[in-house]
């Protein structure tokens, strides 16, 4: 009997990715051909992934935190995973300064600064952020996507489902029933990916061509140096030295999940992809359930590489020099500002306005990278859902790690390395 052939899903979007690539190319003279016809059959795969995102996300965290049974547990690991991310996007934004400084990038960019023009983005002060964490109903949230809302309010449900003890059960299994639901729905949307990548990425090449990108070549090559070796060093260290596994093993589990970041610009519209690259990886499901969903949402270690070289870039075009302390200010402000961030194309830009305010630089100059935003985009996303990834597998093992600890002790009986140690009495311990 003949051997069918199969062909693999990643596969198929590298190879969407590559045909829409090559494909944007003879449109670059009628790029109103590919925005008008071609582009929708993406923004309609984008929206397919927008509906099951928010269910997914509150099914899977509200299952995650029943799973876990213990509201200690799920506080202990949401620690860590905002610690992980808060000293990773630092580490980020600080290496993408480094490169900026290095290369000099912008010093002798022949501009009229004063043609710029960039309308401000009223940043939300450290008050408002905390407040809108916190939703005033439980469907507005639902409504319109705001997953940090969306997190905290499935978080809530999970902790009443553990509280409630066995009335909850019924609301549980009917949790993890929907959650099955939506997988499964999700899988059907995610065997369109290699049409919508292609969709996605086609009518980008025709648009920004050589008129657009020559000019910030500069900028865009040191960004993207930036990136790949945050990755290459960064999480393939935290890849070794917590998750114990090879990083070569990690980043091909993570190309699928890559491969459509990179096409969509969207952390949340790569997330159910990067839910199950993780779980193939090792990942627990409890632990991915809940640790990638606020990734998505608080998680910018790309958008933070790009904040530090472009605000670098920026001043060198004005001919700022900016002091050490300055540039501290750029990564504490670029650190914070990434909580509550949406994972949605573009978001990067709102963080930039609030980085550049805080090193009292000019917002016009976010102007200048407007026409290659979206390249950079791309690029930044890989970042961020393959850090959400990497926090969450390391997570992951550490948890069975310290599990395994656990039985081991229990099994030993008290014993330390087969050895007993009998109790004494307080009385008969020699005074010193």
């Amino acid at each position: 009997m003949k051997k069918k052939f199969k062909v693999s899903l990643p596969f198929l979007i590298m190879l969407g990715m590559v045909l829409g690539i090559l494909g944007g190319i003879p449109f670059q003279k009628n790029p109103e051909f590919a925005v008008e016809y071609i582009k929708p059959f993406g923004t309609l795969f984008l929206n397919l992934i927008k509906m099951i995102v928010v269910p997914v996300v509150l099914c899977s965290i509200i299952s995650g935190v029943i799973s876990m049974k213990d509201i200690k547990k799920v506080g202990s690991v949401g620690l860590k995973s905002v610690s992980f991310y808060l000293v990773t996007t630092a580490v980020a934004v600080t290496l993408g300064m480094v490169f900026a400084n290095v290369s000099k990038v912008g010093t002798g960019f022949n501009l009229a600064t004063e043609a710029l023009t960039f309308e401000s983005v009223e940043t939300p002060s450290f008050m408002d952020t905390l407040l809108n964490i916190f939703p005033s109903n439980a469907v507005e949230p639902l409504v319109s996507a705001t997953m940090l809302q969306v997190i905290v309010l499935a978080l809530f449900f999970g902790f009443g489902i553990i509280l409630a003890g066995e009335k909850g059960e019924p609301l549980g299994r009917l949790i993890d029933s929907m959650t099955d639901v939506c997988l499964q729905i999700m899988g059907i949307i995610i065997k369109l990916s290699p049409v919508g990548v292609f969709a996605l990425l086609l009518p980008v090449v025709a648009e920004n061509g050589p008129s657009v990108l020559l000019p910030l070549l500069k900028l865009i090559i040191v960004i993207y140096l930036a990136y790949i070796f945050h990755m290459a060093v960064v999480f393939s260290f935290t890849t070794k030295t917590m998750a114990r596994m090879s990083p070569l093993a990690f980043f091909k589990g993570m190309l699928p999940a890559m491969t459509m970041a990179f096409s969509s610009s969207s952390s949340v519209g790569a997330l159910p992809l990067n839910i199950e690259c993780s779980q193939k990886l090792g990942a627990k499901k409890e632990i991915t359930s809940f640790v990638l969903p606020l990734g998505a949402t608080i998680n910018m270690n790309g958008t933070s590489i790009y904040q530090g070289v472009c605000a670098i870039f920026i001043a060198n075009v004005f001919g700022i020099h900016l002091t050490l302390t300055q540039q501290i200010m750029v990564v504490l402000t670029a650190t914070l500002a990434s909580v509550g961030t949406a994972g949605v194309p573009g978001s990067g830009v709102i963080m930039l306005s609030m980085v550049l305010q805080s090193a009292g630089l000019p917002l016009e100059g976010i102007a200048l990278i407007a026409g290659i935003d979206r390249i950079l985009d791309m690029g930044r996303t890989v970042v961020n859902i393959t850090g959400d990834a990497n926090c969450a597998i390391c997570i992951s093992k550490a948890e069975d790690r310290k599990a395994a600890r656990k039985a081991a002790k229990a099994a030993a009986g008290g014993t330390v390395h087969g050895m007993e140690f009998p109790e004494v009495p307080i009385a008969e311990v020699p005074a010193e």
